[in-house]
């Protein structure tokens, strides 16, 4: 186990360089940010000024070595729009996204996993048909046009919800519904499949063969053992959300890292948008190292393999 963690550390570090090294590249496509700060009127001595006050005067490939060797002394630059600590610009939001993340999954997991059930005990009838819909709707519908048709119906014609912004218990739910609803679909599918694989199983046959109630068979036996494979790909679940957020909180104008993301791409802030790909990168690399080592426990099969 040890050489394990050893090994996906190790695949982490170059996992982190790749991506510091193409986020940082991208970004510079974006343009020049010194072009959004200066006003009109601005002389090429204010110009050349600025760019040599924001660091940006050398080669991209002189930029490049300094970044790379201040993230390694743990200096991710200072953010040009927000004048802080990038770092400290994403520490800041991250509170925000993870208030919503935790309700997002929970909501996928107390649909996805009861109608992936019963759309298994229900195959190839009009109830499989009718979940294997949703499933396709939910992985086919775009976050950003769920999201505008909620604030459209539940906001502006209804009056129900407020259409964005952080505050109270109703200023949650069309954020965690925008979000979540594409995860439903993964935990249908691969629940669906996991049943129907585990009630061909031998130990499933041998429990009716007992005489236990169809009820305990499949939400005890059946369902437990179904779950295994949910927890390899809870990381990537979860990874997912992070990512997703970007498009739900800037149609909600939530104040989270994803809506941070966006802001640093518009504003072509160098620093910050490569300090929250890259923090957001060893997030989610740490959540699966952490998952596939719960599944190296839950499994023993994994374990000693």
């Amino acid at each position: 186990m040890q050489r394990y963690i050893v090994h996906r550390l190790l695949q982490g570090l170059v996992l982190l360089f790749m991506v510091a090294t193409i986020v940082f590249f991208l970004g510079r496509l974006t343009g020049n940010p010194v072009d959004l700060m200066l006003p009109e009127e601005a002389t090429a001595e204010d110009r050349q000024a600025m760019i040599q006050a924001l660091g940006l005067d050398g080669s991209v490939y002189e930029q490049f070595v300094i970044f790379i060797t201040n993230a390694f002394r743990g200096d991710l630059g200072m953010s040009i729009r927000m004048r802080q600590p990038a770092v400290d610009a994403f520490f800041d939001r991250l509170p925000n996204t993870l208030a919503i993340i935790p309700w997002a999954l929970l909501m996928a997991m107390a649909i996805g996993i009861p109608l992936g059930v019963v759309a298994a005990l229900n195959r190839g009838n009009f109830i499989d048909r009718l979940a294997g819909g949703i499933g396709v709707l939910g992985i086919a519908m775009p976050s950003f046009w769920l999201g505008i048709i909620l604030i459209f119906v539940f906001s502006v014609e209804l009056g129900w919800l407020p259409s964005g912004r952080m505050g109270g218990p109703e200023h949650y739910v069309l954020p965690v519904i925008t979000l979540g609803a594409f995860l439903v679909a993964g935990f249908m599918r691969l629940i669906r499949s996991s049943m129907l694989e585990v009630m061909e199983s031998e130990f499933v046959k041998l429990a009716r063969i007992k005489g236990l109630s169809e009820w305990v068979v499949i939400w005890k036996h059946c369902l437990r053992n179904a779950l295994i494979p949910v927890l390899t790909l809870w990381g990537v679940f979860v990874g997912n959300l992070i990512t997703g957020a970007i498009v739900t909180e800037t149609v909600f104008a939530w104040p989270g890292v994803g809506r941070l993301t966006y802001e640093a791409v518009i504003y072509r802030d160098f620093p910050l948008l490569q300090a929250v790909i890259i923090l957001k990168a060893i997030l989610i690399l740490s959540i699966n190292l952490l998952v596939d080592i719960l599944y190296a426990y839950v499994d023993p099969r994994i374990r000693l393999s």
